[in-house]
């Protein structure tokens, strides 16, 4: 139970890594403005409006959550002891990049987004955060796909669901604060150098769950 709960709260804490990193800070002012439609929005609307895109990645990302458990129950039934020598590499490359000793540019699927015009509260932003989050953005992918690595180590469909649940409420957690008090947004921003900083810890730390990963793998040979 202790092993999960740490996970959950893992997962909410990476999607919020996620959201303060300094590129994330730097994209808040435009996509407030880009899921609300316009500036002139009351900030009932726009809580409305960033609470459904929330939602949208949400949805997305829960699906995802599934699909690492299904998947993480076949090849650890497939390959045994390698499914984790092969999840831990991932965590290793994984928390290279994040610490930045590795640079390489992570696919995406959906590349651009159409710009919301309308005046919807609900649909057009729930939209937005579908398309986002299949679009993913350089300075979150790779904490999620992390993220998605636990989940699929775990094997634990609805322990997946939530982890990937909570990573979307993370992530989303600064963008709905700050789209609420738009005028703190200069103030959040004046700390990016030390988000970078926590960023490259988290990085640090998946290398080190990594290398304690190998150790189980490998210490029952030594």
């Amino acid at each position: 139970m202790l092993h999960w709960l740490l996970l959950f709260v893992s997962a909410f804490l990476g999607g919020v890594i996620a959201s303060i990193s300094p590129c994330s800070l730097a994209m808040l002012p435009l996509m407030i403005g880009y899921v609300g439609g316009c500036s002139k929005e009351t900030p009932y609307r726009t809580f409305i409006q960033l609470s459904c895109f929330v939602l949208g990645t949400a949805i997305v990302f829960t699906i995802i959550g599934i699909i690492c458990a299904i998947t993480g129950s076949v090849f650890a039934s497939a390959l045994g002891g390698y499914f984790t020598i092969i999840m831990a590499s991932l965590l290793f490359v994984i928390g290279l990049k994040i610490t930045g000793i590795l640079d390489f540019e992570i696919p995406v699927i959906i590349k651009s987004m159409p710009q919301n015009n309308t005046s919807s509260l609900v649909i057009y932003p729930l939209l937005l955060g579908i398309a986002f989050a299949l679009a993913g953005t350089p300075c979150s992918t790779p904490i999620l796909a992390g993220i998605m690595v636990f989940a699929a180590m775990g094997k634990n469909l609805p322990a997946a669901v939530i982890m990937l649940f909570l990573f979307a409420i993370g992530q989303g957690l600064i963008l709905i604060i700050a789209g609420l008090f738009t005028s703190g947004l200069k103030n959040i921003k004046k700390f990016s150098h030390i988000t970078d900083k926590i960023v490259k810890i988290s990085g640090w730390l998946i290398i080190l769950v990594a290398i304690y990963l190998y150790y189980k793998v490998f210490s029952p040979l030594i």
